[in-house]
């Protein structure tokens, strides 16, 4: 009787070595592209792929830095990557601009627009107006640059009189923290705690946010193609869920998801990205309309004259249908849409 015990506890030790190997030829390859460095606001993407929640569904996925959300659009429609997540509006633009590409979003992440023109105190920028005849430094990649005619237009100033410097992403903050600029672009959860990280106090960066002058875009959003997404639909809607279940493990946990992050980049500063990661959630994802109505609840008609601001800014004729560019067919299930 012993010896068919330790037979049968040793066949089933086998069993469940074997499996992971068996479970590993069947899992689906998928390159996927954040928008930005690992940072805070990144953490929460990061935990999706650490806790395994790609993986448990089939999904063997490798997670990459970005370069901006206007480069995010452009590597999946080039081919190199077969998801990303980055701000929505470079990919309408896209859109709009080469009626080809076949890019959309199943998955809305950020309720709110991150987008700010920031400046500091010394510059005596106080309004947007105060911007004209101004050098601005970004990215070209960056969305808050792509957009900026959008703002300018909402905003009522004239965008030609701006002057812009092309930096890469590292030197964006600096050139204005050492008066090389007169103002950055960017996300806030970028361009204000980086500017603290450089030593600039709070009560001295002017920040003026796309959405105080009436662009209320929608923003970081999950990107895919459709050739992807109608070949692989279980795999788009794993992809939601796993995203949903770490913001809201994110939520609960800011400090799990930022000693996550510190594994990968040791050199991470702890309070500083917690910072940022807590503003991502609580004042971009976590809105009281995705509290109450949880993932998914997107307001056709905000996201339809996003659309059409994008459009005016860029003096595009050719209109575009919501609809076109996000397509709730992929969600998981309500229950896992709204998880507390």
């Amino acid at each position: 009787m012993r010896r068919r015990q330790t037979l049968a506890l040793f066949g089933a030790a086998a069993a469940g070595l074997a499996a992971p190997a068996v479970h590993a030829q069947q899992l689906l390859d998928i390159r996927f592209t954040l928008d930005w460095a690992f940072q805070g606001p990144q953490a929460a993407f990061l935990l999706a792929l650490d806790r395994g929640y790609f993986r448990e569904a089939g999904l063997n996925v490798t997670m990459d830095r970005g370069f901006g959300s206007g480069d995010v659009p452009v590597k999946i429609s080039s081919g190199a990557y077969d998801v990303g997540v980055a701000d929505i509006n470079p990919t309408i633009r896209m859109r709009l601009e080469r009626p080809e590409v076949d890019l959309f979003s199943p998955f809305l992440v950020y309720d709110a627009t991150a987008l700010a023109v920031m400046t500091l105190r010394r510059e005596n920028i106080r309004t947007p107006k105060d911007l004209e005849g101004k050098l601005i430094a970004s990215p070209e990649s960056d969305a808050g640059r792509q957009l900026f005619p959008a703002f300018a237009r909402a905003a009522g100033i004239d965008a030609s009189t701006i002057r812009w410097q092309s930096v890469t992403p590292q030197l964006r903050e600096p050139m204005v923290a050492q008066g090389r600029a007169n103002a950055i672009t960017g996300f806030i959860t970028s361009g204000i705690f980086s500017l603290r990280g450089l030593g600039i106090a709070d009560q001295d960066i002017v920040t003026m946010r796309y959405s105080d002058v009436g662009a209320n875009f929608y923003a970081t959003s999950m990107i895919t193609s459709r050739r992807f997404a109608q070949a692989n639909p279980r795999a788009v809607t794993a992809l939601i869920s796993g995203l949903i279940r770490a913001q809201y493990d994110s939520l609960a946990d800011p400090a799990a998801a930022i000693a996550n992050l510190r594994r990968r980049e040791p050199l991470t500063n702890v309070e500083l990205e917690t910072a940022r990661l807590r503003m991502s959630l609580e004042e971009l994802t976590f809105t009281p309309h995705v509290r109450q109505n949880g993932f998914g609840k997107v307001d056709m008609a905000r996201l339809q004259a996003s659309v059409d601001a994008v459009r005016a800014a860029f003096g595009i004729s050719r209109p575009m249908s919501a609809s076109d560019i996000y397509d709730p067919s992929f969600l998981p299930p309500a229950a896992q849409l709204k998880l507390a």
